[in-house]
């Protein structure tokens, strides 16, 4: 039996996203037990999963102190893994890859750019462009297993799994239809759009489509989403009683929504693994050919500045996107309510219509 381990120390979006390697690595290898190591807030996105067999969830500022971290590897080393899959790339994830002692250490890198230690039995580029549409974070952790192993059939679609219990989840059942969860503000300031070009998009919708609002934001957030709600016309549409503050709740309660409108973010990913319909409004830094898994149009659509102004960016490289996510704030602005809604509109009245008869 394989032993593998999985390291993805990011975000929610960037955890689920790379459970496609655990479906996938259980296709290679149907025998093998499959751990996957996070961050303990983003734990809840890969519960239940029937392709991972263990999480060992860690707090992220613990594993910031270099005690923390030696100590992590050398309990990594003890668990004799064989394989070790590394999306997430960085010093801490490939210091623990090196001294693992695992006979494959799969990790991505940069094309054209060589690592000064050998973290990696086998350091895999990222891809140049994606050619799914699953986008291309996704194409990237697939590739990583297609370039060592022979997958056959990939499966490109994350996938949360709910209980028969978690399905039951009752609070909105008796909500004015439909119901609509507006994800407010971004992870980070740098990912949330001014509060008044997300008020006047609340307010469109409370104006033109009867049904309930439900607001999305972290739990630290709290003050920065009524000063949201404060700033809205029609209150009345908009319920701040129900909000998780949980994955798992936010989960079984976007599971009985009727769709997502947001900012870019972890919601969304996880929106659309509930294969409901989502509407993503990008931050101007954000490369969207990594992010914008399975968009068609119609099912998922979005907004990003770069399509609809071009003439705005001089260049859109890594270099580039680091100094607009410094300060995203001009480009930001030049992100209007009024572009927005122009793509937006037709979305709502395409998945709202049949609310109105």
């Amino acid at each position: 039996m394989k032993k593998i381990l999985v390291i993805q120390n990011k975000r929610i979006g960037d955890v689920l996203i790379s459970s496609v390697i655990a479906n996938n690595i259980k296709k290679v290898f149907p025998e093998s037990e499959v751990t996957y190591f996070v961050y303990e807030y983003t734990a809840g996105v890969l519960e239940n999963n029937p392709n991972i067999d263990r999480i060992i969830a860690v707090k992220e500022k613990e594993l910031k102190s270099y005690t923390k971290l030696f100590q992590t590897i050398s309990k990594i080393k003890k668990e004799e893994y064989d394989i070790i899959f590394d999306p997430y790339s960085k010093l801490q994830s490939r210091l623990i890859c090196l001294f693992s002692g695992a006979e494959y250490r799969i990790g991505l890198k940069r094309a054209h750019k060589d690592l000064k230690l050998p973290f990696y039995t086998h350091p895999i580029s990222h891809l140049k462009h994606r050619s799914k549409n699953c986008g291309k974070a996704i194409e990237d952790r697939i590739n990583m297993i297609a370039s060592v192993f022979e997958l056959k059939a990939p499966e490109y679609t994350p996938k949360i799994f709910l209980t028969e219990e978690e399905k039951q989840y009752s609070r909105i059942d008796s909500l004015q239809k439909p119901v609509i969860m507006l994800g407010i503000l971004g992870s980070t300031p740098q990912k949330s759009m001014p509060y008044k070009y997300m008020v006047e998009i609340i307010d469109y919708i409370t104006e033109n489509y009867r049904g309930t609002i439900l607001f999305n934001y972290a739990p630290n957030q709290k003050e920065e989403a009524q000063k949201v709600y404060e700033m809205c016309k029609n209150k009345d549409q908009i319920n701040l009683e129900i909000y998780e503050d949980s994955i798992r709740g936010f989960i079984k309660l976007m599971n009985k929504c009727d769709l997502l409108v947001s900012n870019e973010g972890g919601s969304v990913h996880i929106t659309k693994a509930l294969d409901k319909p989502t509407f993503t409004i990008y931050s101007p830094y954000v490369n969207k050919e990594h992010w914008c898994s399975f968009e068609d149009g119609d099912h998922h659509d979005s907004i990003h500045l770069l399509e609809e102004k071009p003439d705005l960016f001089s260049s859109f490289t890594l270099e580039e996107r680091r100094n607009i996510e410094e300060d995203p704030n001009s480009l930001y602005k030049e992100l209007t309510p009024e572009l927005i809604l122009s793509k937006l509109k037709p979305f709502l009245e395409h998945h709202l219509t049949k609310f109105s008869s």
